[in-house]
C-alpha cells in the first residue's frame, strides 16, 4: 500500500532496528540480481527486468503479469525488488482484506498521477485468486489501459481461479519449486549477511541437511526455522546449531535418510515389498518416512506404477489407473497435498488382490527371444499390402476372426518353434480369475496343445 504516518513510521523503525523483523524480512532481496533460483524468469529482456528497468514504457512497455507458483518461491519476494528498484508508483493489496473500493481508489489514484505527474503505477495484487469474478472484473479497465502495470501473485492454479479476459492481458510467469541447492544458498547467506545472522552461529552439515528437509523447497519457512534455531542456540550459549536443538525447535525429529544413498533405496524396497506382501500399514510407514525426509513425490509415483505391474497387474485391473493418476497429481500439486495423493494410491495398492503373472509372462518371453528362440514370422501372418506381397504367398491362408461368429480363428499366431509356448499363467486371485477363463477358452478355440 502507499505509506501512511503509521507504516511510515514502521519503516523508519525496521531500517534503524532490523532485528525488529524477522529474518525472512531482513533477507528480501535488494535486486533482482539477489533472488534466488527463479532464473528463468530473471533473464535479460524479460517482463520483470523491464519492470524495473528505467524508461521502459512508450508503445512497448512492460506487460501486466500473474506470479503462480507454491508458498515460498518468491512471488512476494520478486514484486518487493520491484518496488524497491522502480522509480515507478508502487502499491500493494491483499485479495484477503481488499475489495472493489480500494481496487478503485488504486486505479483512480494512478491516472492522476499518469495525468498530473507523468508517473507510472504498478499495483501488486497478493492471493488473486481470493477475488470474486466481479472483483476480478474491475480490474480490467486499469489493465487494458495500462493505467496499472499489475504484478498479481498467486499459488492456486490461475486457469481455474482467475477470469480469462485477465489473464488475455496478462502474461503468466510460473514460478517453479526451489531447489535444495537454492535453500542452502539462502540459509548460507542469512548465517554470514549483516542483516541476517552476521556470523553469531555455525550451521553444521547434519543440521543443515535437516534444515533443507524441514523446508521443503519453502525459502520462508526455512529462514524462519534457522531463526528460531538460532535463538535458541545463543540462548543456551553455543556457538552453533546443533541437530538437537533445531529439532527441539521445530518439534521434528531428524529422519534417518539420506536420498542418494542406502537409505533412498532401502527405504524404497521396504514400501513395495510391503505393498507386495498386503501389509498396509507398513507401507503407510515407510510412505511417511519418505514423504519426512523430503523425499522426491515424483519418485515416489514412479515406484507406485511400477508396482501396480509387477505385483498386481490383472488381479485388480485399476490397480495402474490408480497409479498413473496418481502419478499426475503429484505431478501438478506438489507437497505437501500429494502426501494425500500418495497415501490414497499406496492403500489401494496393498489392499488389491496380487498377481505377478504379467511379470512372469513378459520375463519367460523375453527370455527365448533373447535365447534366439524366434523363428519367422507364419505367412499367412505377413504383411500383404504392398505390390508383390501375394506372390510371395503373404497373407494367404489368413482367417479373419470378426467374421467368425465366436470372434476368434483356430490357426497359428506363433512362429513353428513357439506355437504350443504358453508365457501368461494368470491365478484366480481377484479378477485375474476372469481373465484365467478367458485364457482358457481362448487356448482350446486356438487349436492349442495343452503344454
Amino acid at each position: 500500500m502507499e505509506p501512511d504516518l503509521f507504516t511510515a513510521a514502521a519503516e523508519d523503525r525496521q531500517e534503524k532496528d532490523p532485528s525488529a523483523s524477522p529474518l525472512a524480512v531482513r533477507m528480501r532481496p535488494r535486486t533482482l540480481d539477489e533472488v534466488v533460483g527463479q532464473q528463468h524468469l530473471l533473464k535479460p529482456g524479460s517482463p520483470l527486468r523491464r519492470l524495473v528497468a528505467a524508461g521502459a514504457g512508450g508503445p512497448a512497455g512492460p506487460s501486466s503479469v500473474i506470479l503462480w507458483g507454491p508458498p515460498g518461491t518468491g512471488k512476494t519476494t520478486l514484486a518487493y525488488v520491484v518496488s524497491k528498484a522502480t522509480d515507478k508508483r508502487f502499491v500493494e493489496l491483499s485479495a484477503i482484506t481488499a475489495g472493489v473500493k480500494e481496487v478503485r481508489a488504486v486505479i483512480d489514484g494512478a491516472r492522476r498521477a499518469t495525468g498530473g505527474f507523468g508517473k507510472e503505477t504498478v499495483l501488486f495484487l497478493d492471493e488473486i485468486h481470493r477475488f470474486s469474478k466481479a472483483q476480478q472484473d474491475s480490474l480490467l479497465p486499469a489493465v487494458e489501459n495500462r493505467w496499472v502495470t499489475l504484478i498479481a501473485a498467486t499459488t492456486e492454479n490461475p486457469y481455474f481461479s482467475i477470469i480469462s479476459p485477465l489473464l488475455s492481458r496478462s502474461l503468466l510467469l510460473t514460478l517453479e519449486p526451489l531447489t535444495d541447492d537454492d535453500v542452502r544458498d539462502l540459509i548460507r547467506r542469512a548465517l554470514a549477511d549483516e542483516r541476517g545472522l552476521a556470523g553469531a552461529v555455525a550451521l553444521p552439515e547434519d543440521t543443515e541437511a535437516h534444515l533443507l528437509r524441514i523446508a521443503g523447497g519453502d525459502a520462508r519457512r526455512a529462514l524462519t526455522a534457522l531463526e528460531a534455531a538460532a535463538g535458541a542456540a545463543l540462548d543456551k550459549g553455543e556457538a552453533e546449531i546443533g541437530l538437537t536443538t533445531l529439532e527441539e525447535t521445530v518439534d521434528r525429529a531428524a529422519v534417518k535418510y539420506d536420498r542418494d544413498g542406502d537409505q533412498h533405496y532401502d527405504v524404497a524396497s521396504a514400501l513395495i515389498k510391503s505393498i507386495r506382501g498386503s501389509d498396509v500399514d507398513a507401507a503407510l510407514h515407510y510412505l511417511a518416512r519418505m514423504i519426512e525426509a523430503g523425499e522426491d513425490p515424483r519418485f515416489i509415483a514412479r515406484r507406485l506404477m511400477i508396482s501396480a505391474s509387477e505385483d498386481i497387474g490383472l488381479a485388480d485391473p485399476q490397480a495402474l489407473p490408480i497409479a498413473v493418476a496418481a502419478a499426475q497429481a503429484v505431478a501438478m500439486i506438489g507437497f505437501p497435498e500429494a502426501a494425500l495423493t500418495l497415501s490414497h494410491a499406496t492403500i489401494a495398492l496393498a489392499l488389491a488382490p496380487k498377481s505377478n503373472a504379467a511379470t512372469t509372462a513378459i520375463g519367460a518371453a523375453l527370455e527365448d527371444v533373447r535365447k534366439g528362440h524366434a523363428g519367422t514370422v507364419p505367412a499367412h501372418l505377413r504383411d500383404s499390402h504392398y505390390k508383390g506381397a501375394g506372390k510371395l504367398g503373404h497373407g494367404q491362408g489368413y482367417v479373419y476372426p470378426h467374421d467368425l461368429p465366436e470372434g476368434i480363428a483356430e490357426q497359428q499366431y506363433a512362429p513353428d518353434a513357439l506355437k504350443d509356448r504358453e508365457y501368461y499363467t494368470p491365478t484366480r486371485h481377484g479378477a485375474e480369475a476372469r481373465y484365467a477363463d478367458a485364457v482358457e477358452w481362448t487356448r482350446k478355440h486356438l487349436g492349442r496343445k495343452r503344454s
